[in-house]
């Protein structure tokens, strides 16, 4: 059913994993798909993919956002749908983080994120839905994933205060927190095939229904956040992560 027929959606970070899966069934609701990424190639082949349009952007440099701001405002005047998805892992020790990785994961996932939101609120419709992709972790208090977990809780952060601020618009805005999920984040770790198959099995083994998540079922929560089964709900988190946090 073409809930979304009519919308403009955005999807950062949409060449992969749960942005791709996530462009992929707004188009199928029949929304209008732009999606973002760094990588060009990869973005245009996606793009090409799914039927929808594709713009380069690089969501850890303001400059990148705000360009793509005004090339949606240009072609399309405004935006109905914004899923800000775009992130990268980063986890080690607080005593031995360097500044750099610090940076490189705050970067994007925190202040990319926010200034995502910042430089495309003026182009929100009355109504709009917006939607982050926190994670899990954001609630949890694992060893080693202090730099990940803080930008992920500073998400949820901002989340709540956009929901506040953006309320008299009628703009919609919320969180949805995955827990491991099979995507291509897991095979770019660089581990060899033994050993992901081992890292796979220890995190399912942490999931109390004992698999792990789908980036196809994130989208379709994403998707019901922007259309008018969640039309009275703002500023809510929501985990999927198959009951890993209890």
């Amino acid at each position: 059913m073409e809930q979304l027929k009519g919308k403009v959606a955005v999807v950062t970070g949409g060449n992969s994993g749960i942005g791709y899966a996530t462009a992929k069934e707004l188009k199928a609701q029949g929304a209008e798909v732009i999606i973002t990424g760094r990588r060009k190639e990869a973005l245009e082949a996606a793009a090409a993919a799914l039927g929808v349009t594709s713009l380069v952007a690089d969501q850890g440099k303001v400059a990148d956002i705000e360009a793509l701001a005004a090339a949606v405002k240009q072609q399309y005047g405004r935006v109905d749908i914004l899923f800000i998805n775009a992130g990268v892992l980063g986890g080690a020790a607080i005593e031995t983080v360097t500044e750099a990785e610090y940076d490189h994961v705050m970067n994007i996932n925190t202040k990319g994120a926010f200034f995502t939101l910042s430089r495309f609120v003026p182009l929100l419709s009355e109504g709009s839905s917006v939607v982050f992709l926190s994670s899990n972790t954001a609630t949890m208090n694992k060893a080693n994933s202090a730099v990940y977990s803080t930008s992920k809780a500073a998400l949820n952060k901002i989340m709540k205060i956009a929901a506040a601020e953006l309320a008299p618009r009628k703009i919609r805005v919320n969180a949805v927190s995955p827990g491991p999920t099979e995507t291509e984040i897991l095979n770019k770790m660089g581990l060899g095939d033994e050993k992901l198959k081992e890292l796979k099995q220890w995190i399912v083994s942490n999931v109390p229904l004992a698999t792990m998540g789908r980036a196809q079922d994130v989208a379709k929560m994403v998707a019901h956040l922007s259309g008018e089964a969640s039309a009275f709900v703002t500023g809510s988190e929501f985990i999927m992560d198959g009951g890993m946090h209890l």
